[in-house]
């Protein structure tokens, strides 16, 4: 990756927006399309000022039709453009399913390689807003399962620029999720200058050797702030964020287990069937003998939806204190 000496500090949400914008700029291929991207700026505000800028010929508000959004972005993507489509919230993805899975995933599998796919679709998705049902949802294990598919869920503004330029850059579909707590409550320097990370490759963003903690989105930052509260009592705490669920980096997981010997795995989608038990898979199979206790997933409970009430979606989410104790008990096993 290489990138500028100078940086800007920035929150989430700004890094989604500057990095679209430059793409936009840079590359008359790209294509923003999605429900009120257009005039309304997205209901985040992060295209806001795009449609006048750009034209209603790269900014494109759609109907409330995600099939067809998705429909219409790969037919894009196949003749050459390089579309960026939006669903506005995770839950709404559902009558779009065929077309990612079916069309887009398969593109250049069933051509033989005469087509690819170079599509980006973007989702905020997660609790922990009191978005109830319909807003907040996790959806990566829905579409984990699918060869073809890469999916991208960062935490922290210099990593959203750089895995989302790199998923642009992407021939094939990259399903890139934005975790909306962390919008605006995430900020940290994001370097100038365009640049690239890796899509698969995982970073340590809290050495430890006594346990190895692997999360993606809202709740690395918790882990991260757990692992501190254990560093005060000495015990010592890796932190992983996966930053791509898939393809996944199972090198820097099984060095850091070989390392620690002890596996936590913490993710906000229900535990059942969930990203996690794959992890904890791939460890059992690679690294058993290193293992001195049982690997653990700390999840989402296996309830249909989050509740709106706030007991309810507190009793969804994993508090950091929570996570902490989750820790002190793997460290002291």
């Amino acid at each position: 990756m290489a990138i500028a000496a100078e940086s800007t500090v920035m929150n989430n949400v700004e890094a989604v927006r500057s990095t679209l914008y430059e793409a936009l700029k840079t590359d008359e291929r790209t294509v923003i399309l999605g429900e009120d991207v257009g005039a309304r700026g997205n209901v985040f505000l992060i295209t806001k000022g795009f449609l006048e800028e750009f034209g209603e010929s790269r900014i494109i508000d759609t109907p409330l039709a995600e099939a067809s959004i998705i429909g219409v972005a790969i037919g894009m993507a196949m003749e050459g453009l390089r579309p960026i489509a939006e669903i506005q919230f995770a839950e709404f993805i559902y009558p779009a399913f065929n077309q990612i899975v079916g069309e887009a995933a398969k593109t250049r599998y069933r051509s033989n390689g005469d087509y690819t796919c170079p599509l980006v679709i973007r989702t905020p998705y997660g609790g922990g807003v009191r978005g109830a049902l319909s807003h907040s949802v996790s959806i990566e294990a829905l579409f984990y399962h699918v060869p073809g598919l890469k999916i991208v869920a960062p935490s922290f503004p210099a990593d959203i620029k750089g895995l989302l330029n790199a998923a642009i850059d992407d021939p094939d579909p990259v399903l890139f999720l934005e975790h909306k707590k962390t919008y605006r409550m995430v900020k940290g320097e994001v370097p100038s200058g365009h640049y690239t990370i890796p899509i698969g490759k995982a970073e340590i963003k809290h050495p430890g050797d006594k346990l190895t903690v692997v999360s993606y989105g809202l709740y690395v930052h918790q882990a991260i702030e757990a692992a501190k509260t254990l560093a005060a009592d000495g015990m010592s705490v890796e932190v992983i964020d996966l930053r791509s669920i898939r393809p996944m980096d199972r090198t820097t997981i099984l060095a850091s287990v070989r390392k620690t010997h002890k596996l936590l795995i913490v993710h906000e989608d229900n535990k059942f069937g969930g990203v996690g038990a794959e992890i904890a898979a791939m460890v059992a199979e690679d690294a058993f003998f290193e293992l001195d206790a049982p690997i653990r997933r700390l999840c989402g409970p296996d309830v249909p939806a989050m509740g709106y009430a706030a007991p309810l979606e507190e009793a969804f989410m994993i508090s950091t204190t929570r996570m902490a104790e989750a820790m002190r008990e793997m460290v002291r096993f």
